[in-house]
């Protein structure tokens, strides 16, 4: 008997609900996959829509790992066989998180190059991005910012703010340069080099910055934790590369090692202390470069396997769970970081650890490790100067939350990692 496996592929607009619908597509694979099956089997899997999920939330990476077809899964996954072979042991799936598409190559040899720099800087091709107290001026397609709708970061030239370069309280970040769909190391006989992208951060009156904006709809969003969300996958990884920096840089205007000012250096990638003497001047320092903090956050399954333990704190939206997290402490390891927090938090105790993927979290600057974890306990006692409360949730449940069919709680949105860890759990488990 031959198997069943599909993979989503986009068929057409919906003109009323304005949303792609996706056609579920069977295809018999014979147990022998003549090589013209597999064919055609690839040839679906470059035509589909690889984030799309079915009903069982399950995308077509997962279907085709489910049915064991490497070939598709390989394709899938953005990886090869000689991938595999160098690290036997990695997941073939590489999940892409929000906030973590890199479109600008950061070009970090050039941050010490001043004279390349300052070039760029009145490059009429440059693009500047404008922030106010580490808040991004943004456009939005809607009059009110708070009825939805994606944010476009507003782009500015040289010319627009070059009177914002010659001011002393004004940060000015290189980001990078855009990357070329067809790389070329010519810049001779017509050929440009990419645009270079800069960020600048200011405490000049807002109302008098989103004058120089030809944009309708301009504004500084003031609930970062929302409307950060809000941009597309290409924007939200400038946006947190940009903001990350901006907030250091907010942090450090005095040094930490002396206290003396300290001024902005490589590209807006280092401060350097004013003071001679200082020590911070010898060798490498961590204080002169931006700090990123590392975060665990974690989904804890039962030893059932069909379970998992979300945990839900007072600031959260009412009825909405989420992953455990917290900070790793100096000297500690992601695995036992895991099992100190979930007992912290929870009073479960943890097992087996697995790394799963991370996300950078511009807020100020965090890196999310995601992972999934086994309890080797189940009584639960909260403290509740952690969390407010903690559950097991069957898995059922979970899948309802995620289909919207009467849920008994909500996730966190998809942008976040705590949203797509539930979702790995949920694709491991599915049955089709």
């Amino acid at each position: 008997m031959p198997k069943l496996t599909g993979y989503f592929k986009p068929v057409g607009q919906d003109e009323e609900e304005g949303q792609m619908k996706f056609l579920y597509r069977a295809v018999a694979v014979p147990a022998a996959r003549p090589r013209r099956q597999v064919g055609r089997l690839v040839l679906i899997a470059v035509d589909c829509d690889k984030f799309s999920v079915n009903s069982s939330s399950q995308t077509a990476f997962d279907i085709a790992k489910f049915w064991g077809h490497r070939h598709i899964s390989n394709l899938l996954g953005h990886t090869d066989d000689r991938c595999q072979r160098v690290l036997p042991g990695a997941d073939l799936h590489q999940q892409e998180n929000y906030f973590s598409r890199e479109t600008l190559d950061r070009l970090s040899a050039k941050r010490t190059d001043k004279g390349w720099l300052e070039d760029k800087q009145s490059d009429p091709n440059t693009v500047y991005l404008l922030f106010s107290n580490c808040s991004p001026m943004v456009s939005s397609p809607l009059e009110d910012h708070n009825a939805g709708g994606e944010n476009q970061l507003c782009r500015f030239r040289y010319e627009t703010v070059k009177d914002l370069l010659q001011k002393h309280a004004t940060v000015l970040i290189f980001l990078g340069v855009e990357r070329r769909k067809k790389p070329s190391s010519q810049t001779v006989d017509g050929v440009r080099e990419p645009p270079a992208w800069f960020a600048i951060n200011t405490d000049e009156d807002t109302a008098e910055l989103l004058k120089r904006c030809r944009e309708k709809n301009c504004c500084f969003p003031k609930t970062l934790n929302r409307d950060l969300l809000k941009f597309s996958e290409e924007e939200a990884g400038v946006v947190a590369q940009a903001r990350s920096v901006l907030a250091w840089h907010s942090r450090y205007s005095f040094c930490p090692t002396c206290g003396s000012s300290t001024r902005s250096k490589e590209g807006g990638y280092k401060r350097s202390c004013l003071n001679s003497d200082c020590r911070s001047l010898k060798g490498v320092h961590n204080t002169c470069y931006p700090r990123v903090d590392p975060v665990v956050i974690m989904l804890v399954i039962h030893p059932d396997g069909n379970q998992c333990l979300l945990g839900r704190k007072t600031i959260f939206p009412v009825g909405m769970f989420s992953c455990l997290a917290g900070f790793i402490e100096p000297g500690e390891t992601l695995e036992e970081a895991v099992r100190r927090e979930v007992e912290e938090e929870s009073g479960v105790k943890v097992g087996p650890v697995q790394y799963i993927s991370c996300q950078p979290w511009p807020m100020p600057s965090s890196l999310m490790i995601g992972c999934l974890s086994v309890a080797i306990s189940t009584d639960i006692k909260v403290d509740e100067k952690e969390i407010e409360e903690a559950r097991w949730f069957p898995r059922q449940q979970v899948i309802d939350s995620f289909r919207g069919t009467r849920p008994a709680f909500t996730v966190p949105p998809r942008q976040t990692i705590a949203h797509q860890l539930v979702r790995h759990w949920i694709g491991m488990i599915s049955n089709l």
